[in-house]
């Protein structure tokens, strides 16, 4: 396992991002290519969403970029998750935590960012349009699901048990029918935790 180093931070806008690199970069790492272990995403522009599963958003943010090929952990930007019941959608003041200092690439990443940039610059203007993203899942009213429970008991993997392997999507698309109490059953009854009505319908 590869030893991290957090080489520093930077204070913007009331919270710190940390730059995270590793101590030895690999021979892959030396000649620009992903380490082994980190996962290439393909390259792709805000055209190309039309043909990818899931709905389209304002802005094209690539899970597999963030999450997958720069390996942020999903807490960082969803970082109500682990204590409420609702995971946040992230503020563009979280996105441009980073992007005041990260620019993008060539390959349509740079529309991307100028895109948030604009919903940044843009945030206390009366006539700006707003940043409202798409909600992939949802669960039915007379359900709960608290995220903070379930982070909890699964641990590093809770996310993945109902969203799938987002690191691998460009565009979040629904993998699991969360509103389908088979797929709840089957995994209280795979981890031997409660199943009566009042676990989920209170």
């Amino acid at each position: 396992m590869r030893k991290l180093a957090v080489l520093g931070t930077l204070a913007t806008m009331g919270f710190a991002v940390g730059v995270v690199v590793t101590s030895r970069p690999s021979n892959a790492q030396e000649s620009g290519r992903p380490a082994p272990d980190s996962i290439a995403a393909p390259m792709l522009s805000a055209s190309d969403t039309a043909s990818l599963k899931g709905p389209r958003q304002p802005i094209f943010f690539r899970h597999d970029i963030h999450a997958g090929q720069f390996k942020i952990d999903c807490q960082y930007c969803h970082y109500s998750v682990s204590t409420a019941t609702e995971p946040g959608i992230p503020t563009v003041q979280t996105c441009m935590g980073c992007h005041l200092v990260v620019a993008g690439s060539d390959s349509g990443g740079r529309a991307e960012i100028r895109k948030l940039r604009t919903f940044y610059n843009e945030r206390d203007s009366t006539d700006a349009p707003r940043l409202e993203w798409v909600r992939v899942h949802t669960l039915a009213r007379h359900a709960h699901f608290p995220h903070m429970l379930h982070v909890a008991a699964i641990g590093p993997t809770a996310c993945g048990t109902c969203h799938g392997d987002v690191a691998r999507m460009p565009q979040v698309w629904k993998v699991n029918d969360v509103n389908n109490m088979g797929f709840c059953i089957n995994c209280h009854v795979e981890r031997n935790v409660p199943r009566d009505c009042s676990t989920c319908h209170y």
